[in-house]
This record gives structure tokens, C-alpha cells and sequence, in this order.
């Protein structure tokens, strides 16, 4: 077993992002995706809903060219990445510049990369809302942008349940708690609980409250906004067929899973 955590002594922001976040799977699948349609590495990302900053970092990370601007609407993720995924990376961290900003504003800088992950983006609740979010992005990113988000979806994401997930050392287990579900509005209240080894457990570390939306009319958005393509990049599973593998793959036929993540890439 790994670091012994417990409800008193845990720091939220470590344990989501040791259980929620792949910073370096979303940015090689970043720059990877980029490079496969744009045939030159990406330098500039803009990342909405950033956090703690956490992938803004890895991003700034990868040399003296890659930058970033990091939005977010609440000082304190902003503050404690600052402090823990940001100077502790030296001349890369002073790469990645932070916004305490609406994602609806404009960028400082045309990104060749703007993404919105985790989910982040359906606090969004009308179609109306969502269309204005997806075109000014349409107008912010550089010409030859391309704007990355991702989304969850199957049978599982719309009923009201709880998930558990124990970390890979055993030192704690993630739960995702999809407390509350409108079915006429897809409306939802969710949280994230973490337990403990001990049996403490810290409850609602995390709470969203969110519209579920659907991959298609996602998509039919993102047209809709200007957009000239808004591709689906499906992931894979493991040998067992179970699980999935980490590998996303752009298809227009996926399978009936009872829940999934997918990818949507949209281009100028």
C-alpha cells in the first residue's frame, strides 16, 4: 500500500488528481491529434476549466515553446496549483499563465489548442449557452486551431448510482456519486467522495451541478457554431473487453457500452 491517507489528513486537489486526472494521456493526445491533422507540433494551448492546473503544466513542460493560458472561475484550485503543479516546475511553470476568468472570455493569445476536459464544459445547462461557449471558441482559436473536449455517456451516466474506484496502491477508493438525474431536463447533481482504508471518509469533496449532454447533438453544436468538422474519437478496451485501454480512435461507429469517454476534436 502506498501513502496512508485518511479523511483528516488528505488534500482534496491530491486525491482527484491521483484518481480523476491523466494529464499526460490528454496532452500527448493532444499534441498527437494536432500533429496528425495539422502536420506541425502545437505550441499554444488554452485550457478552460483548468483547475489546479495540473495539465497546463505537463503542456508547459514539454519545452521552451510550449505555452499556456489556464482559465478558471475559482481562486482556490488556481491558488494551490500556483503553489504545487506550477513552481515547483521552474522556467515551465512561468510558461503557463492563469486567468481567474469566465471560460466564455476571449483569449489573450489565438490558441493552437484549446480544450475543455473532465466534463467541465456542461455546467452549461441551455443549448443556447452552449452554442455562445463553442463559438466564441470557434472565433478565438488560431486559424489552423483545433478545439478538444471530452465527454462521458451510456446507459450508467444517466441513472442514480454510486461508483467505486480504489486507486491502483490501495490507499484510498474514488466514488462517483450521480446523486440527482431529471430525466425531462438532464439536469444533474453529482459528487465525488473519497474513502479510506482507516473508514473515514471525506463526503462531497466535489460537487457539480450539471446538464448531461448526449455525443450527437454535442456534435450537431459544434457545427452549429461554425465548425467545419467534429470528429468522435473513440476509445478502445483491453484485452479482457472490459475495460477501457487508454487508446482513442476516431470512428463514426462505436459500441452500445454501458458507459463511456470519448473525445470530440473540431476543426476550422
Amino acid at each position: 500500500m502506498g501513502k496512508k491517507f485518511t479523511a483528516k489528513s488528505a488534500d482534496k486537489y491530491v486525491l482527484y488528481q491521483l484518481a480523476v486526472q491523466s494529464a499526460e494521456q490528454d496532452v500527448d493526445f493532444l499534441v498527437d491529434t494536432y500533429k496528425e491533422l495539422r502536420g506541425k507540433k502545437p505550441k499554444h494551448l488554452r485550457e478552460d476549466f483548468c483547475g489546479t492546473c495540473l495539465m497546463s503544466g505537463y503542456w508547459a513542460s514539454l519545452g521552451k515553446h510550449y505555452t499556456t493560458e489556464s482559465y478558471d472561475i475559482d481562486p482556490e484550485p488556481l491558488a494551490w496549483g500556483l503553489e504545487h503543479n506550477l513552481k515547483p516546475l521552474g522556467a515551465a511553470g512561468q510558461r503557463v499563465t492563469q486567468y481567474l476568468e469566465d471560460a466564455r472570455n476571449p483569449s489573450r493569445r489565438a490558441p493552437d489548442v484549446r480544450c475543455a476536459q473532465n466534463f467541465s464544459y456542461w455546467v452549461f445547462k441551455t443549448r443556447k449557452e452552449m452554442l455562445d461557449y463553442f463559438t466564441g471558441v470557434y472565433q478565438d482559436l488560431a486559424d489552423d486551431g483545433i478545439f478538444v473536449c471530452d465527454l462521458h455517456g451510456g446507459p450508467e451516466s444517466i441513472q442514480e448510482l454510486e461508483e467505486e474506484t480504489e486507486v491502483d496502491d490501495g490507499s484510498f477508493t474514488y466514488v462517483w456519486d450521480q446523486d440527482s438525474i431529471n430525466p425531462i431536463t438532464g439536469e444533474a447533481r453529482l459528487h465525488i467522495h473519497f474513502r479510506f482504508p482507516d473508514g473515514t471518509e471525506m463526503t462531497d469533496a466535489f460537487t457539480y451541478d450539471w446538464r448531461l449532454w448526449g455525443l450527437p447533438e454535442l456534435r450537431e453544436i459544434l457545427i452549429d457554431a461554425g465548425f467545419k468538422t467534429a470528429d468522435c474519437y473513440w476509445e478502445g478496451t483491453d484485452e479482457d473487453g472490459e475495460s477501457g485501454d487508454g487508446i482513442f480512435t476516431k470512428t463514426e461507429e462505436g459500441e452500445a457500452c454501458l458507459s463511456y469517454v470519448a473525445y470530440l476534436v473540431a476543426t476550422k
